[in-house]
């Protein structure tokens, strides 16, 4: 009880210091030292540099009114202000305000607030200074925070930044001309889609046409000459670079009449689908129309594409062409549209080479080249095997998959969506080379590797020598192995190992790996329940299914190896056939001797049209 009461009486102590020393001291004991009133800045006394800031959105010749009267009206607003000086009137003609970028005037506008030259802004509006919420709260307060302190005043609004009551007002009012440009873009890109879903297109100008009355376009004869030299000369194997220096030599206009050309205007030329008279709109769109970057849409948006919108200066095929010969470029193709090379006999006959540095074969043109010399798959894929005599008869017998056992001393190719590695027992079966050529059968499902030199058109290099031993290299397969892919119906995120075998007669020797027997290779974070899995501390190897019933008298049921049926017989046995090409009839792509003709020709011309 005692304690409780002396611990009442310390706090009832600690509450009078605390009043006593609260109760200040006297005021007239106090100095007082007042703060300079708020200026006005329409009737300050002392002198102020001002600086204006005005600004237009498009280069519409129409707004160059407003852009005058800005000008103008602020030129008049200072210089009835004795104690202002101006200091320049700094202006952005045809540049939005959502964004900073390209506002030159104003950024070299701040530049001079902070090295001290400037102590007011005057602008219209908030909308005039930025349609940004960020930037405009940004800048105003960098400029408060200067020494001494810039502000900006906003003369419809009639807000002076350097008030402090001004920035929650102000945020509100940069806010709202913030969704004002957002409303605007909407509106905008609305009517966009509504033009092109009529078929309405714009047509910005283009090199090889003009424009009539109402829009459409109209080949321009010379600038054609231009356009079709542009592309016969690609596709006579000239890079962009050379093209644009021999248009600089020719002494040719670009369409801004330019007579310095540069690859990457050539690049744009070769590309623009309306060369060959058809219009695909929205190749690009804009996601944010703050910041006003394009960027390409890949499906965000939708597409229109009009077929014969206007008459063509290409024809559509030599278009298409000029399109794949750019896409595989950057695979070191130097050719003029590869063709598919077809095995025409031989125990290869309807496998295909694969060019290494060609992507623009799709999946169709590997069946249907294969198929044109291919009338049968019976003897490649038979339904079932049966034992012959003199075989090993195995029925009642539990066969199991080489898969299952160890298989480091089997041959072994492994596939990623990036690149195939063979293994050291593999490329050991070709020691006297380090270039093979792969074919594969897309309708059988096999993979066939045999040795070719180093001048052959289609070769790989799968070996290298390090420390006087052979050991495997990797194969890149950026240009083909997503199609490989959809042949075999693989999954791309996964890696594939296949086991191969031998087949070798007199000289010749080539493997053969069948793809559908396949092992998956699946990383730990992914799980496939239909498949049998064995795991490990990385990836999971994975089995289809099926192969639970391979085993005993279901062996001869399955598709036990069926390459062995075709690459063992006697009967026309060749694995050197040479291989032809496989032309797609529906492609008529100009000749090579006529585009060097047209070439020739069009320089010729070209040269006497110019003064």
């Amino acid at each position: 009880m005692k304690e409780s009461e002396e611990k009442s009486s310390n706090i009832d102590e600690q509450k009078e210091k605390i009043r006593r020393r609260y109760k200040g001291i006297n005021p007239e004991e106090l100095e007082v030292i007042p703060a300079l009133p708020q200026q006005d800045i329409f009737k300050a006394e002392k002198m102020l540099r001002v600086a204006v800031y005005a600004r237009v959105s498009t280069d519409d010749p129409r707004q160059t009114s407003s852009y005058e009267l800005q000008k103008n009206h602020y030129q008049d607003v200072v210089n009835k202000n004795p104690n202002w000086t101006l200091v320049e009137i700094y202006a952005d003609e045809g540049i939005s305000g959502t964004s900073l970028q390209h506002r030159d005037a104003f950024k070299r506008m701040i530049a001079d607030c902070k090295a001290g030259k400037i102590d007011l802004i005057i602008t219209k509006s908030v909308s005039r200074f930025a349609r940004n919420v960020v930037d405009c709260i940004r800048y105003v307060r960098e400029l408060s925070s200067l020494r001494p302190p810039v502000g900006v005043f906003f003369e419809t609004e009639h807000i002076n930044t350097l008030d402090p009551k001004s920035e929650m007002i102000l945020s509100f009012m940069s806010t709202l001309a913030q969704e004002e440009s957002h409303t605007k873009s909407e509106i905008m890109n609305s009517s966009i889609e509504m033009r092109f879903r009529r078929g309405i297109f714009l047509t910005p100008p283009l090199l090889g046409y003009d424009q009539d009355e109402n829009g459409d376009l109209i080949i321009n004869p010379h600038e054609a000459k231009i356009v079709q030299l542009i592309f016969y000369m690609y596709l006579n194997g000239s890079s962009t670079q050379q093209i644009a220096d021999s248009l600089t030599d020719l002494h040719c206009k670009t369409k801004k009449n330019n007579y310095i050309w540069s690859a990457s205007t050539i690049l744009q030329i070769l590309q623009n689908e309306r060369h060959c008279g058809d219009v695909l709109a929205r190749k690009t769109w804009t996601p944010n129309y703050l910041d006003h970057k394009s960027r390409k849409n890949n499906h965000d948006r939708n597409q229109y594409r009009k077929i014969g919108h206007h008459e063509a200066i290409i024809s559509r095929d030599d278009f298409i062409a000029v399109q794949k010969l750019i896409t595989n470029a950057k695979y070191g193709n130097k050719e003029l549209l590869p063709e598919l090379q077809v095995i025409q006999k031989g125990s290869l006959r309807g496998f295909i080479s694969i060019n290494p540095r060609w992507s623009g074969f799709k999946v169709t043109d590997y069946f249907e080249a294969s198929q044109s010399v291919s009338n049968s798959m019976d003897t490649i894929m038979p339904e079932s095997v049966t034992a012959s005599a003199g075989s090993f008869d195995l029925r009642g017998y539990e066969i199991a998959r080489g898969q299952f056992f160890s298989s480091t001393d089997r041959i072994s190719v492994s596939f990623s969506n990036k690149q195939i590695s063979f293994n050291k027992n593999a490329i050991r079966k070709f020691p006297d080379t380090k270039y093979i050529e792969m074919l594969i059968h897309p309708s059988a499902k096999l993979l066939a590797i045999r040795p070719c030199s180093v001048e052959e058109k289609n070769k790989v290099q799968w070996s290298r020598t390090k420390d006087g031993e052979l050991i495997p290299k990797p194969i890149s397969g950026a240009a083909y192995l997503s199609t490989l892919y959809d042949i075999f119906k693989w999954d791309k995120k996964y890696k594939y190992r296949i086991l191969g075998v031998t087949h070798q007669k007199d000289n010749e020797s080539v493997l053969i790996f069948n793809m559908a027997d396949t092992e998956i290779r699946i990383p730990t974070n992914i799980k496939d329940a239909s498949s049998n899995t064995s795991y490990n501390s990385k990836i999971v190897s994975a089995y289809p299914a099926d192969w639970s019933y391979s085993f005993g008298n279901n062996y001869y049921m399955q598709s036990q190896t069926p390459e062995l049926t075709e690459f063992t017989a006697d009967k026309d046995w060749q694995t050197a056939s040479e291989s032809k090409p496989y032309k797609d009839s529906e492609m008529q792509v100009t000749p090579k001797e006529t585009i060097r003709q047209n070439i020739q020709s069009i320089i010729t011309e070209i040269k006497g049209d110019t003064p």
